[in-house]
């Protein structure tokens, strides 16, 4: 029987050889294993790098609204409408409380709570006034008026559901207050409560304002609500403004008709008074408000003062001169209350 050849040694080495392969595949993708957790870790580390550098790199910072961004054109100075009388609330809305703070001179802001914004050094374009009408219907309407940084002049209503209480709270905000004297207009409306009509003696007036002043008083002055057939009429404004006098009041005309006889009656009573230059907002969309605001910066080149008349129901009134507030004292714009330009109008 022919026996098996056994393999040489020289062809074990070979067979052993021939299974090499496999093992170095597995060294070769144990080694790709590593690099890629080795360049996983490089890349994290990287993120994490500039994750950090942006952190430290700086913050947004939000630039104030331009007056003149919006819209450069100014409406014409013209007169504001005498509206129907509004409707008043049948519920009183729920308003939070302003806190008290000292008031050292009544129906006027104090220096502590309302200091004057003074201009840049070397830059002065002039003193603006702004005055919200119609406050005492409603105290909703009222509250963002009481919270803007800057002195306000504010003319209460009488004879309404919250005309005392509005008085009150605007005073307890470092704000100014004045009567918003309803009276009788050319076109009939219905000038509401606690009104002065042409039919009235000289007692009778007295008798309306004494009453008016006494409900949301102290106050520092006077204006008319509507009122175009009162301040068409000499004898009537005589009146009113003698009143003034003898009370230690302003008036401030807000100028319903291009025919009132307020500045020149004044001037030969020897009375200092002011009058409106613009209405903010015949129209009360932003960008309305926006031009007929630039109107009254324009009236400052000529006459250095501007007296601009807003309401109370305007609801992107308050917000945007809370927002042109940083903008006109940094352009170099004083604002003050009306009392405090009756000594140099």
């Amino acid at each position: 029987m022919k026996k098996t050849a056994k393999p040489s040694k020289k062809r074990l080495r070979t067979i052993k050889k021939k299974k090499k392969p496999g093992n170095d595949l597995l060294k070769s993708f144990i080694l790709v294993g590593v690099l890629v957790i080795l360049s996983l870790c490089i890349s994290f580390l990287i993120i994490l790098f500039h994750s950090d550098t942006k952190k430290t790199d700086g913050s947004f910072v939000e630039t104030p609204h331009s007056p003149d961004e919006e819209q450069n054109i100014s409406p014409p100075f013209g007169s504001g409408t005498e509206g129907s009388f509004p409707a008043a609330e049948t519920t009183k809305p729920a308003v939070s409380q302003p806190p008290r703070q000292d008031q050292t001179n009544a129906g006027r802001t104090t220096t502590e709570t309302q200091p004057e914004q003074k201009p840049p050094e070397n830059l002065d374009k002039g003193t603006l006034v702004f005055v919200i009408d119609d406050a005492g219907n409603n105290l909703r309407e009222l509250e963002p008026f009481l919270r803007i940084p800057f002195p306000l002049t504010i003319a209460v209503l009488p004879g309404l559901p919250y005309s005392a209480e509005a008085a009150k709270r605007i005073r307890d905000a470092g704000k100014e207050v004045i009567l918003h004297q309803p009276m009788e207009a050319l076109g009939g409306q219905n000038p509401g409560p606690g009104a002065i009509y042409s039919n009235m003696s000289a007692d009778e007036v007295t008798a309306v304002l004494k009453r008016n002043v006494a409900e949301v008083g102290p106050v520092a002055g006077i204006n008319n609500h509507q009122g175009s057939k009162i301040t068409e009429d000499r004898a009537m404004m005589e009146i009113i403004l003698n009143f003034c006098a003898e009370n230690g009041l302003f008036f401030l005309d807000s100028r319903t008709t291009a025919q009132t006889v307020v500045p020149v009656t004044a001037r030969r009573l020897g009375l200092k008074i002011a009058e409106r230059d613009v209405f903010i907002d015949n129209e009360q969309d932003k960008a309305s408000m926006s031009r007929s605001i630039t109107g009254g910066l324009a009236r400052t080149e000529r006459n250095s003062i501007a007296v601009m008349i807003g309401h109370t129901w305007s609801p992107e009134l308050a917000p945007l001169l809370a927002e042109q507030f940083p903008v006109l004292t940094k352009q170099g714009y004083t604002i003050k209350t009306a009392s405090d330009i009756i000594g140099i109008k």
